[in-house]
């Protein structure tokens, strides 16, 4: 099995995930204005962080063959949730932010339920899930833009901890590191991964093998719940105003991150170094369209051009190993 982990861990889309990575930055540091600075630096850095924490917890999600549509929408409903804890319910910062995460967690228990219980394909049951968090969110803040305290607040400093420090240090690449380093001990060193890996190459051999099928693709959701809640943290350390009915379409980002580092849609391969490659690949991006003036709807446009790229080469390794 570690074999085979090793050959997941260096596959080919990989490599090219990072010559296309290279190939942005110097393309839009010659053609963007600016591009090349540490200010665009950071700014690339501080576009990674909630994008990067949903993105790695999908890739478990997607190395099963299933999908999460849900999770744009479960960070925002999971950020309101919490503002609303510590506006409205008077909690202390640290609370809200544990509801937070709480909120995320609960709703990928809920994906797991619906599709390893109740049989709903993950398409149908996240797509649900992704409706009833907007849903939610709106509910419990009343449809009402929901404000975390910023820096110059006593309850400010969580702003310093999750985003950038007193320094000016974007202190959210460590938080993205160590989640990474976590999450990678988890899928290549454990049960937890090793099964993922299993119930995406072939679920009903795993099925026949005896194994609980049901309780790991709970787990796998689970854990994709709950990076959609931390993320949450990010996005409002980030952005300090959270708009209700919104984070729809943030999903297809961090799916667009996941495929891209080479993880297949088909299941069963996957790399979350990968994943973090493709995370930046689509903040470079975002970034490197901004440099150049153009509108959001081109990073739309050209985030669903890469995406189609991505899923048509990932087809194609498919056939040629198949």
């Amino acid at each position: 099995m570690e074999k085979n982990f090793s050959k997941v861990n260096l596959n080919p889309s990989k490599f090219a995930a990072v010559g296309a990575l290279v190939f942005l930055y110097i393309f839009f540091s010659i053609f963007g204005i600016n591009f090349f600075s540490y200010g665009t630096l950071v700014n690339i850095l501080d576009s990674s962080y909630y994008l990067g924490f949903m993105a790695v917890g999908v890739t478990f999600v997607i190395i099963t063959g299933g999908i999460d549509l849900s999770i744009g929408t479960v960070m925002v409903a999971s950020a309101l949730i919490g503002g609303v804890a510590y506006n409205n319910w008077g909690l202390p910062i640290g609370w809200a932010l544990f509801i937070s995460v709480l909120t995320g967690t609960l709703f990928g228990f809920l994906n797991g339920i619906l599709i390893a219980k109740l049989g709903l394909p993950p398409f149908v049951a996240t797509l649900g899930s992704m409706m009833m968090a907007q849903g939610i969110g709106a509910i419990i803040s009343q449809v009402r833009t929901v404000r975390f305290p910023d820096i110059t607040q006593p309850d400010g400093w969580f702003k310093h901890v999750f985003y950038k420090s007193s320094s000016g240090f974007p202190v959210g690449i460590i938080w993205l590191a160590l989640v990474f380093v976590v999450a990678y001990i988890i899928l290549y060193k454990t049960k937890i991964g090793r099964y993922t890996f299993a119930i995406g190459s072939n679920e009903e051999a795993v099925r026949l093998s005896g194994v609980n099928v049901a309780k790991w693709k709970i787990i796998v959701y689970t854990i994709s719940g709950l990076l959609s809640g931390m993320a949450s943290i990010m996005y409002a350390a980030a952005y300090t105003s959270i708009v209700p009915a919104t984070g729809a379409g943030l999903e297809l980002l961090a799916i667009a991150a996941v495929v891209i580092g080479g993880t297949s849609l088909s299941g069963g391969k996957g790399s979350l170094s990968g994943t973090i490659i493709g995370v930046y690949i689509m903040a470079v991006l975002k970034q490197g369209l901004m440099s150049m003036n153009l509108q959001p709807h081109y990073q739309t446009l050209f985030t669903g051009i890469v995406l189609v790229i991505a899923v048509l080469y990932d087809i194609y390794r498919n056939k040629k190993m198949g």
